[in-house]
């Protein structure tokens, strides 16, 4: 049995494909043979000079697209079977992602059904072929009606022409910050925060001034602390289930929040994706205080993120329009069709159905997750679709994020999350994608056991 030898293939756009497609590359040349083990993904990531997140990712997809196998306990192997070769003696794990964090997408929602059936009544319409056009990089005005209609909801006196309609969160964030920050200037954050922040800050030169936490959520003593030392332009917040604590900040908190920010003249930004899931949270930033404060809602998180599409109310004119000029200069508009068939869920009342079916479905699986995993030491919301877990004695984060993925059902460790310089030995478990509850009962016993085992936490810490 041959050991592979990692490379990657420069010319891939992404270094995870590269690395899938050097996999591939050896495969078809016959370097390596069906039943060949991979070496572990850490000694991957050294031997290449990549993070371990870029090689976890390859791994993923090279078990999508049928080339490996993991067997707990082994490791990862050439799938027996590879180019019409006979079944091997290594069993298939069960493939489940625990690391992406969508919402489930139970058949109650009818989602096939419902997006078919509406496109087709939208572009039926007379003017139904104007949603084919280009659009106002702000959205269209029945657009940020209809978001204003549903975001009222959360934020009393919302009206539309504070609200732009963009295209998914991660792209308002973008722009967002590129309004507040310059290259080198503070951005306050959870010390546990969501990764495609960590993204942006990266690319575009920001510093990330960790802000510390509690069960609760940002503490405000510790963001004033922050601020005394060298106020940040902004800090950025996920109010409700936050990424990836599940942690809700009490309205008390957010008001002392405020507090400070107004002291040191800090903007926020409230990234809030997960409020709508919840039966009540406490009031948004965005409603305590609207002229320093942009709120993000996406519709990724309680219906899903095929759609994107995410609403900002912006704290004022002047920054509306700033913002406006920087969303048309990065993405020109949201897609119009999407936005259309949003606005048609909002005002129907089927976006309250949808999100009615995701959450029951999100519930039921918080209760399989404490069923199975009720001995360790979790945080949950029980209406959101993840799970922070908290290591036992002995047990690193890391490591156990290589043994899961091993086994087919990769989670994310804390340190993808931790902008300090250390992080709590945790993991995010995602309950969404599992295609039924069964798949993600079976998953979630398999990781039980994985934890359960002494023999293999004392191998992690040698």
């Amino acid at each position: 049995m041959t050991l592979w030898t990692p490379w990657l293939v420069e010319s891939s756009q992404l270094k995870y494909r590269g690395i899938v497609e050097a996999l591939e590359a050896d495969l078809g040349a016959g370097r390596i043979q069906p039943g060949d083990r991979l070496p572990p993904q850490r000694a991957i990531a050294e031997a290449l000079g990549v993070d371990l997140t870029t090689v976890t990712r390859a791994f993923n997809e090279a078990r999508r697209r049928g080339l490996v196998e993991a067997h707990a306990g082994r490791g990862t192997f050439i799938r027996r079977g590879f180019g019409g070769q006979g079944a091997g003696a290594i069993d298939a794990a069960p493939s489940v992602d625990l690391s992406m964090n969508i919402p489930p997408q139970p058949a109650a929602a009818h989602l096939q059904r419902v997006i078919s059936e509406t496109i087709t009544s939208l572009l039926s319409s007379g003017r139904g072929m104007l949603h084919l056009h280009y659009q106002e990089s702000t959205g269209s005005a029945p657009d940020r009606e209809a978001a204003a209609l549903w975001l009222g909801r959360r934020i009393p006196g919302v009206k539309a022409p504070s609200i732009l309609v963009a295209n998914g969160a991660q792209s308002a964030l973008f722009a967002i910050f590129e309004c507040l920050l310059s290259p080198g200037d503070g951005l306050a954050v959870g010390s546990l925060t969501f990764p495609g922040v960590k993204a942006i800050a990266l690319q575009r030169g920001y510093t990330l001034r960790p802000v510390a936490m509690d069960d609760s959520g940002l503490i405000p003593d510790s963001f004033e602390e922050v601020c005394r030392r060298s106020p940040p332009k902004a800090l950025y917040v996920i109010p409700a289930i936050d990424n990836p604590t599940t942690a809700t900040l009490p309205e008390e908190r957010r008001r002392k929040i405020i507090a400070v920010a107004r002291k040191y003249g800090v903007a926020i930004v409230e990234d809030d994706p997960y409020s709508p899931l919840q039966d009540e949270t406490p009031t948004p930033f965005a409603a305590l205080a609207p002229d320093i404060t942009w709120h993000v809602a996406t519709l990724s998180k309680c219906l899903t993120p095929a759609l994107r599409i995410a609403y900002v109310v912006a704290p004022g004119n002047a920054q509306f329009l700033r913002l406006a000029s920087v969303l048309r200069a990065v993405t020109l508009m949201a897609p119009p069709l999407n936005a259309a068939l949003a606005s048609r869920w909002i005002t129907t009342g089927t976006l309250d159905e949808i999100a009615d079916a995701i959450r029951n479905e999100a519930m039921a699986r918080q209760k399989i997750a404490r069923s199975v995993l009720g001995d360790a030491d979790i945080s949950a919301d029980s209406h959101g679709h993840h799970v922070w877990l908290k290591m036992p004695p002995r047990w690193r984060a890391v490591d156990l994020a290589e043994y899961a993925d091993r086994s087919g059902i990769p989670v994310v460790p804390s340190s993808v999350f931790a902008t300090g310089p250390s992080a709590p030995e945790a993991v995010r478990l995602s309950l969404g994608v599992a295609p039924d509850r069964e798949t993600l009962l079976q998953a979630l016993k398999l990781l039980a056991s994985l934890i359960s085992q002494p023999a293999l936490a004392a191998k992690a810490i040698v």
